[in-house]
């Protein structure tokens, strides 16, 4: 199915189909509100396509929790036992999966977030990493979703990226684009950007970037480009540290306007974190007749010995604020887990 991004008069964005299926969508809208309009049920859904990828044997411990799979929807995972870091989920089921220096944290935290997601009925992925404690968690980190407009934090990273290759800086109005693409999910600034950097311009930084699952949304429908939160979490510690693929200025530039994000698009992520933490977010919502609302959120945690991240991704929500319930049931319990680490 092909779908075209429209501005409508009101300020809300809508995704219309360019196919004959009768399929419409509500998108993001630029006033941030939790429009939590209901939707018809969706069919039930098949499982996305799940892209696992090899993954690098690490000694520190993975604590899993399995899913349990009911019908055609698949329930969040329940605390299990230890495994070595090399197993895979098995079956239908998913695995929450942490490794960390410290153990007891990383089986808190396998616990938690399998809990926060347990008894939501919705198809969730997360991942997050923690660089002073050397912890990583993932749950359907390979799960492609459409990206909505959480793909605008990657797009900005390509505009950057393509400035510094031709020694420059940002023009002015290169600037007033990815300022209201960013702070205000502006559409318009968004489809205006996508078009200058270009497919190939947006490929050339995935593949700097080593973002191997993400796929760029093909004719101009950058919404629907698809996403895993393992690639979130990769363009958020590309933006967080040294990096070749970006300088120290174009990292800086794009942090401080994730920083200013406009209040009342700084849900999801930020639930729960830390007052003394400075806060980097970028969120998505979108509604198709398939699969409900889509429901994304990425956040960067940094500033007074903080130094983590956050990618939520999710559909299958029957309302946009379920949604962002979702995401902000399990930032929670990973904002809880690493400032109890720090308090002790």
């Amino acid at each position: 199915m092909e779908a075209r991004l429209d501005e409508g008069s009101d300020g809300n964005s809508t995704e219309e189909a360019n196919s004959s299926a009768d399929t419409h969508a509500h998108g993001d809208p630029r006033d941030g509100k939790l429009h939590a309009t209901a939707i018809s049920t969706p069919p039930a859904p098949s499982r996305p396509d799940m892209r696992a990828r090899p993954r690098r044997t690490r000694r520190a411990l993975t604590l899993v929790a399995a899913a349990l799979v009911c019908g055609a929807a698949t329930a969040a995972p329940a605390a299990a036992t230890t495994v070595p870091s090399r197993t895979a989920a098995a079956g239908s089921g998913a695995q929450v999966k942490c490794t960390s220096d410290d153990n007891a944290l990383a089986h808190r935290l396998a616990q938690k977030v399998g809990g926060a997601l347990r008894e939501r009925h919705s198809t969730a992925a997360v991942a997050l990493y923690d660089r002073s404690s050397h912890t990583s968690c993932t749950y359907r980190a390979h799960t492609a979703f459409d990206s909505a407009s959480v793909v605008k934090a990657t797009l900005l990273g390509a505009l950057l990226r393509k400035a510094e290759e031709g020694h420059r800086k940002l023009t002015s109005e290169e600037k007033k684009r990815a300022t209201a693409m960013i702070t205000a999910s502006d559409n318009d600034a968004t489809t205006a950007l996508w078009h200058e950097v270009g497919l190939k311009g947006v490929q050339h930084f995935l593949d700097l970037a080593g973002m191997k699952d993400t796929e760029p949304g093909r004719q101009g429908h950058w919404g629907l480009t698809q996403v895993t939160a393992q690639d979130q979490v990769k363009l958020l510690k590309l933006l967080t540290s040294g990096s070749h693929v970006l300088d120290a200025g174009s990292r800086g530039y794009a942090l401080d306007l994730m920083h200013k994000v406009t209040p009342s698009q700084r849900w999801g992520t930020p639930a729960g974190a830390p007052g003394d933490a400075t806060v980097h977010v970028k969120n998505g919502w979108l509604s198709r007749d398939t699969h409900g609302w889509r429901i994304n959120s990425i956040g960067a945690f940094t500033g007074r010995g903080h130094d983590y991240g956050i990618a939520v991704l999710s559909q299958d929500n029957k309302t946009m604020a379920y949604g962002v319930d979702t995401a902000e049931s399990a930032s929670r319990a990973i904002h809880h887990e690493l400032a109890g680490r720090k308090a002790h």
